[in-house]
């Protein structure tokens, strides 16, 4: 009998923002593949009772690779068992649930899915800056930072984004800050636009850098900023004060 796999969303890394539902799922799991984006409280809580498979990746070293990844998910569930694919944020965001969805599906494995809440929504949300407002922000771009490097043609539209008035949402781009912020201003946004860059959201150490366009690459080098962070960009930034990210990050 096969069994099925639940692409599992964890949400930020705070366990009080992890789901009843995700919850449920992973207290029931005979496998979890997991990697370190969840954070630790939330690793912390996988069940004695399930069997746990690291597949992460750590300063650029992927411990499995996804196509082995994906062999893996069908492989434990053609045996029978309730699999945890358990990812950070949500597994449709720039998680490639999608992708693994694909695979299980061709293979006729039953899969669900299973939200989560999103960093780009919540880091920027716990230090008091809202993607979007009335006076500042009608719409929200989310734009990944970090591409498929075998693809030859970006399918980022960067002059679009120079052009809009709302707000643009980076993940994964913590690496190549100084090349987006680059590619922006070269593609007509002003230097002077507001910038957060949100490093480490709902840890201890969460960390939020503010600065321009213009002046964020040199600042970011300066200081060490390092993944996982979130970019915000636009004039939501303007609503951050120094020192409103202390209650979530302390919990």
């Amino acid at each position: 009998m096969t069994g099925k796999v639940f692409l599992v969303g964890s949400g930020p890394g705070n366990l009080e923002l992890l789901t009843m539902k995700a919850r449920e799922v992973i207290n029931s799991a005979d496998v979890i593949l997991y990697d370190q984006l969840p954070g630790e409280k939330v690793l912390s809580i996988l069940p004695d009772s399930a069997e746990k498979i690291d597949v992460g990746k750590y300063g650029g070293c992927h411990t499995m690779e996804q196509v082995d990844i994906e062999t893996l998910l069908v492989r434990e569930a053609k045996a029978g068992k309730k699999v945890v694919r358990l990812k950070g944020g949500d597994p449709f965001v720039f998680g490639r649930g999608g992708e693994e969805m694909e695979t299980l599906r061709e293979h006729g494995i039953v899969v669900e899915m299973v939200p989560g809440v999103t960093s780009g929504i919540a880091v920027p949300e716990c230090v008091g800056i809202p993607v979007t407002h009335r006076s500042w922000a009608s719409q929200v771009t989310f734009v990944t930072g970090h591409e498929d490097p075998e693809r030859e043609v970006s399918l980022i539209d960067w002059e679009w984004l120079a052009k809009s008035q709302g707000t643009i949402v980076i993940y994964m781009g913590a690496k190549n800050l100084q090349v987006i912020t680059e590619l922006l201003i070269k593609s007509g946004k002003v230097p002077e636009t507001k910038i957060a860059v949100i490093e480490r959201g709902f840890r201890k150490d969460q960390r939020v850098t503010c600065g321009t366009l213009a002046d964020i690459g040199e600042t970011a080098t300066r200081i060490g900023v390092k993944p996982p962070a979130i970019i915000v960009i636009g004039e939501v930034v303007n609503l951050y004060r120094d020192g409103s990210e202390g209650a979530w990050a302390q919990r």
